[in-house]
Formats: structure tokens, C-alpha cells, sequence
């Protein structure tokens, strides 16, 4: 869905930037590898939510390398966990309670803080601080 609602994205992934099929971008084994990684990632944060030293350095990784290895701009992540919280609730309509949709809203919230701190960190500059 992410592709599919942000189709800007997709340059960043060589492998299926010329992708236009939703099915065929859902089929592809390395969207599927790189989705269990950022799931991953994600699982570790709620893992280790009463450990702000590890959360911090988790996504300070995976915002060190989307800055400098990856050269994403930083907005894509905010875009990205509001589709993951679009997808939740939806999926787990029944379960998506109030209170559910805050705790995944400060998920959101802490993720896209941590990983632009470390872009700020590592010198990004090619995005104004308006987006933040």
C-alpha cells in the first residue's frame, strides 16, 4: 500500500521502482525481505520500549543508513508509518481500540523523532525543516 499511495518511493528501491502492479510488487521477494527488516526493526523498538538507550540506538541505525547508504528523504518514513498505522487499524478493526490507536500513534511519533535526529546527526541537509 505504501507504493501504491506514495509511488515516489519506489526510487529508492532499484530493484522495483519500475513496478506498477500492486500484485506484482506485493509478489516480489526482495519488497517482502526488506518489509521483514523494517518489521523487525519496529519489533525491537516495542521490545525494548522501557530501554530509551536501545530504542535510540536502533533507529539511530536505521536512520544513519537511510540518510548516508540509501540517500531516502527523511519525510518517507513519516509517510511510511501512517500507511503501517492505516494498515493496522483496518486489519485489526475489531481490536483497534482508542487507546491501541494512541499507543501506535506515539510509535509513530518516537520513530520518525529518533530516525530524523540521527539524519540531523549525521549532516543531512537536502530537506528543509519545514518537513520535520
Amino acid at each position: 500500500r505504501f507504493f501504491v499511495s506514495f509511488p515516489s518511493a519506489k526510487q529508492y528501491f532499484s530493484q522495483f521502482k519500475h513496478m506498477e502492479d500492486p500484485l506484482e510488487m506485493e509478489r516480489s521477494l526482495q519488497l517482502r525481505k526488506h518489509a521483514r527488516r523494517v518489521m523487525g526493526a519496529i519489533n525491537t523498538v516495542v521490545e525494548n520500549l522501557n530501554d530509551s538507550e536501545k530504542v535510540s540506538s536502533v533507529l539511530a541505525l536505521v536512520g544513519k543508513a537511510h540518510a548516508l547508504k540509501h540517500k531516502v528523504e527523511p519525510i518517507y518514513f513519516k509517510k511510511l508509518t501512517g500507511v503501517m498505522l492505516e494498515v493496522i487499524a483496518e486489519e485489526y478493526a475489531n481490536d483497534f481500540t482508542p487507546e491501541a490507536h494512541s499507543a501506535w500513534t506515539k510509535m509513530k511519533t518516537l520513530i520518525y523523532t529518533h530516525v530524523t535526529a540521527a539524519y540531523k546527526e549525521v549532516g543531512w541537509a537536502q530537506y528543509p525543516t519545514a518537513t520535520l
